[in-house]
């Protein structure tokens, strides 16, 4: 008998036993197909599984999700934006196990609370940079939930921008700050790379037009942990993802638009680090569900 953990993400699938202790055996991964999703996820699940009977599945998808219906709706998967089934597919899938479900940023926030940069915080905000921006709350040492399954979904604070997001809303973070709505606005200005890999690199190199997209990423990413840190009075901010990875030329305008937002009392020794579990944070998350 064997626990697994899936993470369902814009750019990849990852899916992997769970041990005893949380921890995760025989990950596999693969790219998200732009169609034919669940043929591509259920390959992954079975050849994870291996044949054992599979007793508990946690599943942690990008957002938004529903909970209570199961399903998700992720604006970077074009395929499922309208909503998909997940819980009832894998329920199908592995008739005999039982399924928790969870939004990404929440279970990335879970993973690292337990094992990662976040162990022993109580009070805590998980954000995600990457393809989207996502986020999770840890609250009193529990995972916020709210109504849906969608607390903490930090991409769609609005900051200073006329933007239009995928999601309809004008100024959102993830339409200013993630690793596509970065590349889209340096090539804007003319820059002439396609990747947030590429992005990071030009900037490293000195690329002008990189640095200043990096620039107004961390400013943006600054905007929205200030204005939810504010919210939630938290402890500490684990930021993780992709396009988080991008170094000081992003890290830096973050931690000054942090300093320049986050005045109140109790934010002054508000912690921003970045996030341990790395790309693994999500299906970490997703693997302690099973083990609640």
């Amino acid at each position: 008998m064997v626990n697994l953990a899936l993470d369902i993400g814009g750019t990849k699938l990852a899916a992997a036993r769970v041990g005893d202790n949380g921890t995760l055996e025989g990950v596999e991964q693969t790219p998200t197909p732009p169609t034919r999703f669940w043929d591509t996820c259920s390959a992954l699940l079975t050849k994870v599984a291996a044949g054992e009977t599979v007793t508990r599945v946690g599943i942690a998808s990008a957002g938004p999700v529903d909970i209570v219906a199961g399903t998700a709706s992720p604006l970077n998967i074009p395929e499922l934006c309208a909503g998909f089934g997940i819980v009832d597919a894998v329920q199908a899938l592995f008739p005999s196990a039982r399924i928790r479900f969870a939004m990404d940023g929440a279970a990335a926030a879970w993973g690292e609370h337990l094992y990662g940069a976040g162990r022993g915080v109580p009070n805590l905000l998980g954000m995600v940079v990457s393809t989207g921006i996502g986020g999770g709350v840890v609250l009193d040492g529990k995972m916020a939930v709210g109504r849906t399954g969608n607390a903490g979904h930090i991409g769609h604070v609005v900051v200073d921008s006329e933007i239009v997001c995928a999601c309809g809303a004008i100024g959102c973070v993830e339409a200013v700050a993630s690793g596509p709505s970065s590349v889209r606005w340096a090539r804007s200005q003319g820059w002439p790379g396609t990747t947030g890999v590429e992005l990071s690199k030009a900037a490293a190199a000195g690329d002008t037009i990189a640095v200043a997209a990096l620039h107004r990423s961390g400013t943006a990413v600054g905007q929205a942990i200030a204005s939810a840190a504010a919210l939630l009075d938290v402890d500490l901010v684990v930021v993780g993802g992709g396009f988080a990875l991008s170094g000081p030329l992003l890290w830096d305008p973050l931690q000054e638009s942090i300093s320049r937002h986050a005045k109140l009392s109790f934010l002054t020794n508000l912690r921003v680090v970045p996030a341990e579990l790395g790309g693994l944070g999500t299906l970490t998350g997703a693997g302690a569900l099973t083990l609640e």
